[in-house]
């Protein structure tokens, strides 16, 4: 197992978590980041996540960017990871595949993922595959230079009556 980082903040959503984050597998053996998060006041039952990132062959060669990643469902359930990335461990190179292991507050129907990116080197991932415990894959295609300092991502949430 590689290092660990430990990130705080705090948020008005319904239901937040905070991440821990450690480095272990990937496309050029990398390895998998396991987030462990803490849950707001109002806590729900825990369950564990897997998400796989593909960095496009077309993103810089590498980013030394703060990478944060928020999902969840219409009812308000939200997985929140303030720092997904850590230089020092190569994770989000051209070409490759990260895969993060993180435990929140358990979700109904993934229906939104966004992703914030804050630096100069820039990035470009390909896509985000989700897979909850009992619940389908869902993937989120990006092929997109992440803007820089904002929310970047998609909702197929539909309202909830």
């Amino acid at each position: 197992m590689g290092g660990q980082f430990v990130v705080l903040g705090l948020s008005a959503l319904f239901f937040i978590s905070f991440s821990q984050a450690t480095s272990i597998t990937s496309t050029s053996i990398k390895p998998l980041i396991f987030i462990e998060t803490n849950h707001s006041a109002t806590a729900a039952r825990s369950c564990s996540y897997t998400l796989t990132i593909k960095t496009s062959c077309s993103s810089p060669k590498y980013t030394r960017d703060r990478v944060s990643i928020a999902f969840g469902d219409a009812y308000g359930f939200e997985v929140y990871a303030p720092r997904i990335d850590n230089p020092s461990s190569r994770i989000f190179e051209t070409c490759s595949s990260d895969t993060f292991r993180i435990r929140g507050p358990c979700i109904y129907e993934i229906c939104y993922l966004y992703l914030k990116r804050v630096g100069s080197d820039g990035w470009k991932p390909e896509s985000v595959k989700v897979y909850g415990s009992d619940r389908p894959a869902i993937t989120f295609k990006y092929n997109k230079l992440l803007p820089n300092g904002v929310w970047y991502g998609f909702n197929h949430c539909r309202k909830i009556m």
